[in-house]
Parts: C-alpha cells; structure tokens; sequence
C-alpha cells in the first residue's frame, strides 16, 4: 500500500523574504512558537476559517498562491495587537501589506479603492470626495447655527487655515457630508479647553483608505498633504482625530 507524498511550498515565499527584511533584532519568522497568542486578541480571528497564527505558517511554507486566494488579508484591521503579544515581535500587519500591495489593485475591495481613490482627487484628501471650498461652507453654516442657538458658545470658533495656531486637526470626512453635527462636541471641547487649533484647506480628510489598500503612493501622498499643510500653516502639532 502506498500513499501520495504532498510537498508543502517548493519555493521561497516572496513575503515571507520581505517582511523578515524589516523585523526587529531577534525578530524571526522562521523561530515562530505557534503559541497561539496572536490569534487570543486578533478581531478577525476565525473569519474566513483563518487566523494570524494560520496566516503566517502558509507564509513561512510558501503557499503564496493560497494566500492570495484568501480574502482574510482584507480582514485583519492591521491593528498590531499580535505584535503586542508575541514573544518573538513577529510583524504579521507588515506581511498582511505586503499580500495586500501583491493584489492586483483593481481586484481589491471597491469599498476601500473607491474611498482611497476619492481622496487622491481632492486637496482636502477627502474620503467622501467632498471639495475644500463644501468643507469650508459647512463648518461654517454648523458654526453659526451653534453660536446663535447656544449663547454660552457664541464665542466658538472652527477655524481653517489659521496661521500659528497650536494644534492642526483633520477630521473625518464622512461627517461635514452626512453627519454635520457630530463636528462640534470636539469643537466645544477644545473652546473650553482654550486651545488653539485649525483646520487646513489642504489635508483635512482624517481618513487614509490608500494605507489600507496597500497603495504605497497615495497613503504617502495623503500623508505628506496634511504634513506640508501643518508646515506652511506654522502649526506646532498634528492632531489626528481619528
């Protein structure tokens, strides 16, 4: 009686070579426990049949072409809580990219492409595909509604581009467009706190839908938008709100 001999991998996983390029020291695929720890906190443990321990043994024997058939990689929330825990400081998030970037970007999720590509046409790096010059005329309206309903915020300001101020903050684009009042507690807060902040016209989409697409050039162009908008507004910190 014989039996059929199954060959695991046969070839060198191209993300397994690239995420051990960027470990910490004493960092190593190859010395993973398989402990388990990574899938104890791991949101999208189970999902799909898989887990980050799961994940990263079909990394570590080459089975390239079965991870890229699994849609888990667009599960994992990159949350790094797997790093957290494991002894090793295996980085699973960075291996979770590099399957991600291997996709071909039209075949990725529409949700996330389309919200990526969205901001990469705005200024405001908007998410929603809302325009500076919509953002500017709704915080605006919000608060002047405010400060006429409520005396004791008469004073309020939400302010863009203002040069100097302390703190630069970005915003999540959905809410000027869908949900407008959801702006001002934060708006309050900072009033009464005293503290000086802006808004840029440049920038202020809080968003950053490219990162999760494993689109290199424009989660590097989002970022780097807002970072030249702190910059050439004078402003000392970048506040991200989300």
């Amino acid at each position: 009686m014989s039996a059929d001999v199954i060959k695991i991998g046969g070839k060198a996983s191209r993300f397994l070579d690239k995420v051990k390029g960027i470990l910490p020291d004493n960092g190593n695929l190859d010395l993973c426990l398989t402990c388990g720890m990574c899938s104890s906190g791991c949101p999208a443990t189970g999902l799909a049949g898989l887990d980050p321990r799961k994940f990263l043994r079909m990394a570590v024997l080459g089975l390239d072409d079965e991870i890229l058939k699994t849609k888990w990689a667009w599960m994992c929330t990159m949350c790094q809580r797997c790093i957290y825990v494991c002894p090793m400081k295996i980085d699973i998030p960075q291996l979770i990219f590099n399957v991600r970037n291997a996709w071909p970007r039209a075949e990725r999720p529409k949700g996330i492409l389309g919200s990526c590509d969205f901001a990469l046409k705005t200024e405001g790096c908007s998410a929603m595909g809302a325009t500076s010059e919509d953002f500017d005329f709704v915080v605006n309206d919000v608060l002047e509604e405010y400060q006429e309903a409520q005396p004791e915020f008469k004073d309020m300001q939400a302010p863009i581009d203002k040069q100097g101020a302390e703190f630069f903050l970005n915003q999540n684009s959905r809410e000027p467009v869908t949900e407008p009042d959801e702006m001002v507690p934060l708006w309050k807060i900072l009033h009464l706190a005293g503290v000086s902040w802006t808004y840029g016209s440049k920038g202020w989409g809080g968003e950053n839908y490219c990162l999760f697409l494993a689109d290199n050039d424009g989660w590097k162009h989002i970022v780097q938008t807002a970072t030249d908008q702190t910059h050439q507004l004078g402003c000392r910190t970048y506040l991200n709100t989300e």
